[in-house]
């Protein structure tokens, strides 16, 4: 019998069966490795990357220690943005679903205080978020963590390296000093050494090496001045017709500059930076992952924790300052075993950084030249985003949508993309061509027997 099984492991009959209807059977290696300490009370410190299954190696030894009948918060997990906090939180509800009335709760910065305040009040079993958030309910008395069993830091080493360590020292001394803690990680640099020495009772160490093939990412530099950059810009996404590309800038007010040039010029582009509000941020997000719109034009804090899957293209706008920032920027192409496309504008001031990049990938760029792209035609974004102003707390539901979109049977289920939604808004992509007609059923009709107000967002 493999030892990988997750039926070997000392869980509830009813956790095991929802694990194999989620096509859990076998562990990965940093569940099989963190695991069987977990579920011992062990402490743990992990070295693992995202995708490597470590939510549900830290998500199932608290489930299993969750006493439900208790409605006080027993488990805290900390991460550095709320993009992995809405991750976490959505996979562990999933783990969850062996057993009713597990409440987890998420609390992040950029939403309102009260609903979050009115939920904690109501009880949860299980709080995901991120260090400042958590910081500012337990300065209002709105959160308890008095009961806190199992305390989980997933990419700490992120979240150190935003300066959210004075914020974690400071929500660990509200909890019980008789506690599990799991630091999970995908570096493992002093400060983390540091961080456990001081939070942790003889952590055991589990790292799993990743050996993972090479990304097929062809990567290309173009040599251009600073006058004809947006120009070359607006040449290579032409050129690549790419209809999921992100634009790297270094600067915020540099992504919106390049944003609205090629908004001008007639692509479906959008920047994504520290300034956006979190509804801003959340809707720019939704526009770019259900193909409503091209190209995402960000920095690397905005873009830092985003989980965007097929995407065709990464430009380098401007070369980063650090050649390690250079590797995180072009590794988002090429993913799960795909192909991918990066592409670098430098002007001559920028050729003393390219040695250093280098270095850094092992091995020497190749050289493009601006006259040999191809001039395409401008391309369109193949869905439009309706914004429907009522959600989750209206007890709408994707099907709510599908069906008014779909009455007359002027517009096919095909002709419409993901529907995302929030507890007060709803995201419905349509292709283009049936956009205004879908934006005419939903006003004009009803849902949950009553009318909505829509926007288009394009």
């Amino acid at each position: 019998m493999s030892s990988k099984l997750f039926s070997n492991l000392p869980l509830e009959k009813a956790m095991i069966d929802n694990l194999d209807a989620m096509g859990y059977t076998e562990m990965t290696a940093i569940q099989e490795q963190s695991l069987p300490l977990s579920l011992a009370g062990e402490d743990i410190i992990a070295k693992a990357k995202t995708g490597s299954g470590k939510t549900a190696a830290f998500g199932l030894s608290m489930l299993h220690k969750l006493d439900v009948k208790k409605w006080k918060v027993q488990g805290l997990i900390m991460c550095p943005t709320r993009e992995l906090a809405d991750q976490v939180a959505e996979e562990l509800r999933r783990l969850a679903r062996f057993k009713h009335n597990i409440k987890i709760l998420t609390l992040c910065g950029g939403m309102p205080l009260t609903p979050q305040r009115i939920s904690l009040e109501h009880g949860a079993h299980i709080v995901v978020g991120t260090p400042g958030r958590i910081q500012d309910h337990i300065g209002k008395n709105t959160l308890d963590l008095s009961n806190v069993h199992t305390l989980i830091l997933d990419e700490a080493d992120r979240m150190l390296d935003m300066g959210f360590l004075d914020d974690i020292k400071q929500i660990i001394s509200h909890m019980p000093s008789e506690r599990q803690t799991l630091l999970f990680s995908a570096t493992y640099p002093e400060e983390i050494n540091f961080l456990s020495r001081t939070i942790m009772k003889n952590p055991k160490s589990v790292s799993v090496e990743e050996h993972e093939e090479k990304p097929d990412i062809v990567q290309t530099f173009y040599k251009t001045s600073e006058s004809q950059k947006d120009a070359v810009l607006l040449n290579l996404l032409l050129h690549h017709q790419a209809t999921s590309a992100i634009i790297f800038c270094n600067m915020k007010i540099t992504c919106d500059e390049v944003a609205e040039y090629l908004y001008s010029a007639g692509l479906h582009a959008v920047a994504l930076h520290g300034d956006l509000d979190q509804k801003e941020r959340t809707e720019m997000l939704t526009l770019f992952s259900n193909g409503s719109v091209s190209v995402l034009v960000a920095t690397d804090v905005a873009a830092r924790g985003l989980d965007i899957k097929d995407l065709d293209l990464v430009v380098n706008y401007e070369i980063p300052n650090q050649s390690e920032v250079y590797v995180h920027r072009i590794g988002r192409t090429g993913r799960a075993g795909k192909s991918g496309i990066a592409d670098t504008l430098y002007t001559p001031r920028d050729e003393r950084k390219i040695p250093e990049i280098e270095e850094e990938i092992g091995e020497s760029v190749n050289y493009g030249n601006v006259d040999s792209l191809k001039h395409n035609d401008l391309y369109r974004a193949k869905y439009v985003t309706l914004r429907i102003d009522g959600g989750k707390k209206d007890k709408l539901r994707a099907g709510d949508i599908v069906g008014a979109i779909t009455s007359d049977n002027t517009i096919n289920g095909d002709e419409i993309g993901n529907i995302n939604l929030t507890a007060m808004r709803s995201y419905v992509a349509v292709d283009r061509a049936k956009a205004k007609k879908a934006f005419n059923l939903i006003r004009d009709g009803k849902m949950k027997g009553r009318n909505f107000r829509v926007h288009l967002l394009d």
